[in-house]
């Protein structure tokens, strides 16, 4: 029989639809996941088609030339703009605000065809070096409120260039997605002093059944009310609230699991197009008004990264209700991935 399973970060309802279901190995495989192209700018040799970089990793050679191992640059065609200022406006019953914020690219390798699944440990690790980095620097104006780190892999998840990279996204808002996770935590929190992500961290360690992955650093989760097929969870297990504070521990402990789930839905899916979002807290420094619950903030939100494989398509259920619809349970997914090996 069909479960309606209730996600308690998001506060939404997710039909596991058992009688429909998929079984991890019937998926359909071979599908390409990356756009085609001829010109890339993000190849070596083509640095003077993006704007100058904000910062790189290099041996010895000059900005914006060849000679790099990363790259982080402002996007060319941004969704916000740093300059000017926000001006906000009633315009009647409604609001507006320039589109003040930040919009840049990780380019995370010089080599066109070196996706994070195959890359090695360090070089993962000095990704996620370089976007801490930048988060903690974007977070020293007061204008943004949010910082979203994320990355579209393949055409079916958002991607418009092959070339492994990385977007960072800051807003003067907080987004609904993140401000929804917020409520959550801190009623949990007043409630029972106690985080959600910690208390559910540690339930789903006891049960065991939707565990991929766990090691004394970080904890790998298949979400109870997954919304998709192989709906990923990476929590660390350190309480923290904002991924900007990770230890040079943390940093190369997250690196060794990304690369190895990264590795495994590429192995288990024949690379399967996926979005990956870091969820932190809101700016803590943010000026004009403070975050909401700011007093406990730090104690009641739990960073953490998800990562969802486009492997099958939101439709007019989905956005009519806003329930989501998986024939995937996460059980069997996380199984599946259990004894996928990704360390090849």
């Amino acid at each position: 029989m069909p479960e309606l399973r209730h996600d308690p970060f998001q506060r939404r309802w997710v039909i596991i639809a058992t009688e429909r279901t998929r079984r991890p190995q019937n998926y359909a495989r071979g599908e390409q996941a990356l756009p085609k192209g001829e010109f890339c700018p993000f190849c070596p040799g083509n640095e003077s088609s993006t704007p100058p970089e904000i910062r790189s990793i290099r041996e010895g050679s000059a900005a914006n030339t060849p000679g790099w191992k990363l790259r982080v640059i402002p996007n060319k065609f941004p969704a916000l703009r740093i300059e000017g200022d926000l001006d906000r406006e009633g315009v009647g019953l409604f609001d507006r605000m320039n589109g003040v914020g930040a919009h840049e690219v990780i380019v995370e390798t010089p080599d066109h065809n070196r996706h994070l699944a195959d890359m090695t440990y360090g070089e993962v690790e000095k990704l996620v070096e370089a976007a801490g980095e930048r988060l903690r620097d974007l977070y020293r104006d007061r204008r943004l409120k949010y910082v979203l780190i994320f990355k579209n892999h393949g055409e079916a998840a958002g991607a418009s260039l092959a070339h492994p990279h990385t977007q960072i996204i800051g807003t003067p808002i907080t987004p609904r997605t993140i401000a929804t996770e917020l409520d959550a935590a801190h009623a949990h929190f007043i409630a029972k002093e106690r985080c959600l992500y910690c208390d559910v961290m540690a339930q789903e360690l006891r049960d065991g059944a939707r565990v991929v992955r766990s090691d004394a650093l970080f904890v790998v989760l298949a979400p109870f009310a997954s919304r998709f097929p192989f709906e990923l969870m990476i929590l660390p297990r350190r309480h923290s609230c904002t991924a900007g504070e990770m230890t040079p521990e943390e940093r190369a402990g997250l690196a060794r699991v990304l690369r190895d789930m990264l590795r495994r839905l590429k192995v288990a899916l024949d690379d399967p197009p996926f979005n990956l979002m870091v969820h932190t807290s809101p700016n803590l420094d943010y000026e004009p008004v403070r975050p909401r619950h700011f007093e406990t903030l730090r104690w009641d939100y739990h960073w953490h990264i998800e990562i969802i494989p486009r492997l099958t398509r939101v439709a007019g259920f989905e956005w009519g209700t806003g329930f989501y619809i998986n024939p995937t349970p996460p059980e069997d997914a996380a199984e599946f991935l259990r004894r996928t090996d990704g360390t090849t």
